[in-house]
């Protein structure tokens, strides 16, 4: 059966999210080089962390409190909803920990190894649990028009660093996925992905890195439970 709202950007930004967190652990398994130098220069890190905020943030203010609306007198639902809050809250103040660590010249490897598994194993399982508890219920009872309103604000989220964040979106998407992404963007958009940013993206070494990160799979949810001119407009 065809879903009936469209979530293919959502898709690609959980996929996307999921292959940044491979890069993460590769690095900090490893003391040498040292991870506090390799994140903290890193233009991944700093991607990473934009799309996130900005993913999160577009899901706390445009679409949680549409579904809250549609899930009223249904409180197991409404429960779902909530400890997919909470964890948002959680792993905000995981990526912030981690910011400041990386600030201490004098934070210890190993607790910076500590809390990137952390935050690897929180956003994974989170990721697995938002897909599984809350996209059937956005599919259920979300209305096309504040989809279509949600949509519009992540795309205004993403919109300060789109030179970056659109190929970075899509690294190893495939056909159809980018296919559907780009054909929700404007004409001027799309020409200035596929003629600069995309270009301009793939000649980037973002975590400054040599080992592939598929040696370093992610936990299984049962297992956890550059700054860019910005875009006024996406849509």
């Amino acid at each position: 059966m065809n879903d009936r709202l469209d979530m293919t950007v959502m898709h690609a930004m959980h996929d996307a999210l999921r292959r940044e967190l491979r890069h993460i652990a590769r690095i900090t398994a490893r003391y040498d080089p040292d991870p506090r130098h390799v994140l903290r220069g890193a233009a991944g890190w700093e991607m990473f962390r934009r799309a996130l905020r900005a993913h999160h943030r577009a899901e706390d203010d445009a679409l949680w409190p549409a579904l809250r609306r549609a899930l009223d007198g249904r409180p197991y639902d409404l429960t779902r909803l909530e400890a997919i809050e909470v964890e948002h809250a959680v792993l905000a103040r995981l990526v912030a920990t981690v910011d400041e660590a990386l600030a201490d010249p004098g934070t210890d490897p190993v607790l910076l190894s500590e809390l990137a598994h952390s935050l690897i194993t929180g956003l994974a399982g989170h990721l697995a649990h938002e897909e599984d508890a809350v996209f059937p219920l956005v599919q259920a009872v979300v209305d096309e028009q504040e989809w279509e309103h949600f949509g519009c604000v992540h795309a205004q989220r993403i919109a300060p660093h789109a030179a970056q964040l659109l190929p970075w979106l899509l690294e190893g998407a495939d056909e159809h996925t980018t296919t559907v992404v780009l054909a929700q963007l404007p004409t001027h958009v799309r020409r200035a992905y596929t003629y600069q940013w995309q270009p301009e993206y793939a000649l980037l070494d973002r975590w400054r890195i040599q080992v592939p990160s598929s040696r370093y799979p992610l936990p299984t949810a049962a297992s956890t439970a550059m700054d860019a001119q910005p875009v006024k407009e996406l849509t």
